[in-house]
């Protein structure tokens, strides 16, 4: 990483004292070689200055350790469809938490067919049988209705039968250590004022393929860093990143519980926004929860694109995502500029844009180096780039095909990303029970 840091350090010494000889001297009139090389030292200086922000706010931490007599007993509940990546070593962290607490853990499908069902119960079994700490059930709570997800109506299931004194939602493709979900829960009750709390996440594993590459670049560079920047030291977020989160019981009761937010493609950012609108804060723990990734392609993280596109618009507010289209302009600017100055004949102007977009992909894989994530191999060091070319193609395709595809159903969508059909009433699914 610090390589990384000093080869942009001197990619923007070297280009700027370039560009000033040069353009003093070669240049003597002000140009379009000026107004290029002006734009690209802009971008260059936007990219560096965000960089060292984004870097602050990731920078490692001593671990500060939180002393508490009694643990309050969490339902976790864990809506699975499909088989993921490393699904049994999933499952099996899932039960395996290290929580001082007591700890219930329902995982959720939505028909006996799945083909996650045989394995969370030969995990289940194993873990009964070796006499670890927790309780865990497998339940089948049927297809969701119309205007609500299937991951939304396994939590409203699962809300409904949690008996722990705090109510927890984990994803089906994260692997917890045994720290996450205490500091969770250490961070949510710092104060009664905070009515939720989530883990950070970290893709940590080596990439296999070109989209881990990719889907690691967007959660340990894009995405998590801003999260800790805006977030501050207080830690605090008017919505929620959840694919690890723990609420109070009071605070779900006061939104009208999870399905209250029927209706919404992305549940745990619109939960986030009414916890918050209803005066509690949703507070970010430190310690990160792990996402397991391996062997994704490009092709197959370009679906994984087009949610999270759809998510951002959806779910996050506009003083979270314009430093996401800023990096999309920073892109942008440098690369026409670049190209500009190579069209019309001026090499030395072209430097400076051609430093920014070093810059800005050096950026990218610093920041995800420095966050946690596994080193990237040279042979697909033109990712970051690539990244902001692919954008505006998942863009345009959100705008013109208004459906996404997730966990084997078709979402078709309204103009505000939220679901297209109908919302009825909120209602109870049938519900098989199977006691582990």
């Amino acid at each position: 990483m610090k390589r990384i840091l000093g080869l942009i350090v001197v990619a923007a010494s070297s280009a700027g004292l370039l560009y000033a000889v040069f353009a003093q001297k070669v240049l003597p009139s002000f140009n379009l070689g000026h107004v290029l090389g002006l734009a690209g030292f802009a971008v260059l200086a936007l990219v560096m200055t965000w960089h060292a922000r984004l870097s602050r706010a990731i920078r490692p931490r001593k671990r500060v350790g939180v002393w508490r007599k009694d643990y309050p007993s969490v339902t976790v509940i864990r809506p699975v469809r499909g088989k993921d990546v490393g699904a049994a070593e999933n499952f099996a962290a899932a039960l395996d938490t290290g929580y001082p607490g007591d700890v219930e853990t329902l995982f959720i499908f939505d028909d006996d067919s799945d083909a996650g069902l045989p394995i969370a119960r030969a995990v289940v079994a194993a873990h009964i049988a070796a006499g670890k700490r927790g309780l865990a059930d497998i339940i089948v709570a049927g297809a969701p209705p119309p205007g609500r997800t299937g991951k939304l109506n396994a939590m409203v299931v699962g809300q409904r039968l949690a008996r722990g004194e705090l109510i927890a939602f984990g994803d089906s493709d994260t692997r917890p250590d045994h720290h996450v979900l205490r500091g969770i829960v250490d961070t949510l009750l710092a104060s009664p004022d905070n009515g939720s709390a989530f883990a950070p996440v970290l893709v940590h594993q080596p990439a296999q393929g070109a989209g881990d590459v990719f889907y690691a670049l967007m959660q340990n560079a894009l995405y998590s860093p801003l999260a800790a920047w805006a977030a501050g030291e207080r830690r605090e977020l008017p919505f929620i990143m959840g694919q690890l989160m723990v609420f109070r019981r009071e605070a779900l009761h006061v939104i009208g519980g999870v399905e209250s937010v029927q209706g919404q493609l992305v549940d745990d950012m619109a939960i986030g926004k009414r916890v918050h609108e209803h005066g509690y804060k949703n507070v970010m723990s430190r310690h990160p929860l792990h996402i397991a990734t391996g062997g994704l392609t490009l092709r197959q993280f370009l679906p994984i694109f087009r949610r999270w596109m759809m998510f951002s618009k959806n779910g996050l507010p506009v003083s979270f995502v314009w430093r996401q289209w800023l990096q999309g302009a920073e892109f942008s600017v440098a690369l026409i500029a670049l190209v500009a100055a190579f069209a019309t004949g001026h090499f030395v102007a072209a430097l400076m844009p051609a430093a920014a977009l070093i810059a800005l992909g050096s950026s990218l894989l610093a920041l995800q180096r420095r966050y946690g994530g596994a080193p990237i191999p040279m042979r697909w060091a033109w990712a970051p780039l690539a990244f902001f070319l692919v954008a505006p193609y998942v863009l345009v395709q959100n705008m013109i095909k208004r459906r996404v595809e997730w966990r084997g159903r078709e979402y078709r969508l309204n103009t505000g990303a939220a679901l297209a059909a109908p919302t009825p009433d909120a209602r109870h699914a049938s519900v098989q029970q199977y006691a582990a």
